[in-house]
């Protein structure tokens, strides 16, 4: 499996990242971090993991914005009786939450799971102007890569280290290390989604 994953690597992270930021929930962040890893142990430049990265989360989002939300948006609700009248409720929530907050919506939905592949449909339903949404899409899907990719990058060089140097007791703290991260930002994200 790792030979598949290096030998095919990028195109495949591409096309995950791309078809999550679409609105397919894969496992678009746990493939970066996976790509950070590997860059860590010299499989790849972490430089072109981020840039790929990047790229395909920009991109997906503006196949969802102008896909799903803008050219699909409300038509595709009303071919079902039961969508309709969900659609009636939601849609002008959501083009209210766009015009008082998109910006931070778009932004800051890079870095939540659900927002992470809805956030771009929500955009084009709430009629967001595009060149708007393609700047602050950009810029979430730009840092977003490079945060996560970096701490990736440099958490699995660091533990690729400690293992080498320390052996299990290391391997021991730094799974500890790991609960303990993702214990705070899923907690964080949680206190974060109910402010939303």
């Amino acid at each position: 499996m790792t030979n598949f994953v290096v030998n095919h690597g990028l195109p495949l992270l591409f096309v995950i990242v791309m078809l999550e930021s679409f609105g397919i929930p894969l496992p678009g962040e746990t493939s970066l971090v996976l790509f950070g890893v590997l860059a860590a142990e010299g499989h790849y430049s972490i430089v072109s993991v981020i840039a790929v990265t990047a790229a395909a989360a920009i991109i997906g989002d503006n196949l969802g914005y102008w896909l799903i939300g803008r050219a699909g948006g409300r038509a595709l609700f009303e071919r079902n009786r039961w969508l309709k009248r969900w659609a009636d409720t939601v849609i002008p929530r959501a083009e209210r939450l766009i015009r008082r907050h998109g910006a931070k919506v778009v932004f800051i939905g890079r870095f939540i799971a659900i927002l992470r592949f809805t956030a771009a449909w929500v955009a084009g339903l709430g009629r967001m102007p595009w060149w708007r949404f393609l700047f602050w899409n950009a810029a979430g899907g730009i840092v977003w890569a490079t945060l996560v990719g970096l701490v990736a990058y440099y958490g699995g060089k660091a533990a690729a280290t400690a293992i080498s140097t320390y052996g299990s007791i290391a391997v021991g703290g730094i799974v500890a290390l790991l609960v303990l991260v993702w214990l705070a930002l899923h907690f964080g994200r949680r206190r974060l989604e109910d402010k939303l």
